[in-house]
């Protein structure tokens, strides 16, 4: 028997209004780059893994936090002999410029910058981490003056007048005494190059090859600092990584992944998720961001919590109050979280951060600081290794 048509108006009319409270309350398409259900998405962001005062035994702790980094890396294991060459030397006064080549990893056979201080060693080390900055055809130029190659030459002046006052990082520490060692991440330099469009792709291919640009990077890190803490030159209690912008997220992570860092100076690389998911910033852009993204670490783990991962290790973090790319407001968040961190090692004073005047550049009165910061915390030599650290292997 066919209903009247009241009731199929009623039910038509019924149907209509619940679709429409459906659609209302379950946005969908896109904005922004951005999932419109987004804030939803953010809210299920609760960091299980980041430390909190109900944390009673911090070695498991920082165990747990590395293995689940480990993991999102998509990373196995790499143990692959070094077996290092030197291909050339050059003399600069107080040390030695060499272009070394070692096995990096068992994929990869890169070539090198190291500087030796001239004397008796072990001098302590550090390990320069380049930025980013939307320019791959140097990768460990920005940071070390290369050798015999005018092109570069240019190109690695220039750069460093840029964004670090004229100066050349590594060789103005390698001038204090330090060995150290800066070699291209994948897509820059000898390893590339990229392009800003082609990092997308680089990105997706290594999803599709089983494995992750950004987990390239770390473990490419690591052993890049393993190999330094090796050199008969160094002593392998004093070695640093240090770094600015992109090199700044190699360097905090790095030094939590790698019993082979014993310290940490990160520049202009530091904020919240929640900070750095803000209208305009470049980690919604893509590009720049997949060196950085670890596929579900989010779920887990904060920025901020993985760099607590380095504690009791001194540490320096450094913010520009003006920096575009990194909002002072959330870098100081962070930074408060992970002083809680070194808080609970009860090592405070080896937890620094310092935010100053300037964008997103590392000005000289900015480096000055930090050497001065490094030099004191390796002055005490060999004892001045951090209470309570492991330095047992890496994972």
């Amino acid at each position: 028997m066919p209903k009247p048509a009241h009731l199929i108006a009623s039910t038509v009319f019924s149907m209509t209004a619940l679709a429409g409270a459906v659609q209302a309350q379950q946005p969908g398409g896109i904005e922004d780059n951005m999932p419109a259900f987004q804030q939803a998405l953010k809210a299920r962001l609760t960091f299980p893994m980041a430390w909190s005062p109900q944390v009673k035994d911090l070695a498991a702790w920082r165990a747990a936090g590395r293995a689940k980094v480990w993991d999102a890396t998509l990373q196995a294991p790499d143990r692959t002999p070094f077996a290092p060459q030197v291909l050339a030397e050059q003399d600069r006064g107080a040390y030695t410029a060499r272009d070394v080549a070692f096995n990096l990893t068992q994929d990869s056979r890169v070539r090198a910058l190291m500087l030796v201080p001239k004397g008796a060693g072990p001098f302590p080390a550090v390990l320069m981490l380049h930025d980013h900055g939307g320019k791959f055809d140097i990768g460990k130029e920005k940071v070390v003056a290369p050798m015999g190659d005018a092109a570069r030459s240019a190109l690695s002046q220039a750069w460093a007048a840029k964004y670090f006052g004229g100066r050349h990082l590594g060789d103005e520490l390698a001038r204090r005494g330090y060995v150290v060692l800066a070699v291209d991440a994948l897509g820059w330099g000898d390893r590339g190059t990229l392009t800003g469009d082609t990092q997308q792709a680089l990105a997706a291919n290594s999803f599709n090859l089983g494995t992750s640009l950004a987990g390239i990077h770390a473990l490419d890190d690591v052993r890049a600092a393993e190999f330094l803490a090796a050199q008969p030159q160094v002593d392998k209690r004093r070695v640093a990584a240090f770094g600015f912008s992109m090199g700044a997220y190699r360097a905090w992570q790095v030094a939590a992944l790698s019993d082979a860092v014993t310290a940490v100076v990160a520049a202009n690389w530091m904020a919240t998720t929640e900070g750095l998911m803000v209208a305009g910033n470049n980690q919604l852009k893509g590009s720049s961001a997949w060196h950085m993204l670890h596929p579900g670490l989010v779920r887990y783990l904060d920025y901020p919590d993985v760099a607590s991962l380095a504690a009791p290790k001194p540490a320096l973090f450094i913010a520009g109050a003006s920096d575009p790319l990194f909002p002072a407001a959330s870098a100081q968040t962070a930074f408060n979280k992970m002083a809680q961190v070194w808080k609970a090692w009860q090592a405070p004073e080896r937890f620094e951060t310092r935010v100053l005047p300037h964008g997103h550049v590392f000005p000289l009165e900015a480096q000055e600081g930090a050497f001065e910061w490094l030099d004191k915390q390796f002055s005490a030599g060999p004892a001045n290794s951090p209470a309570g650290a492991s330095h047992g292997q890496t994972r």
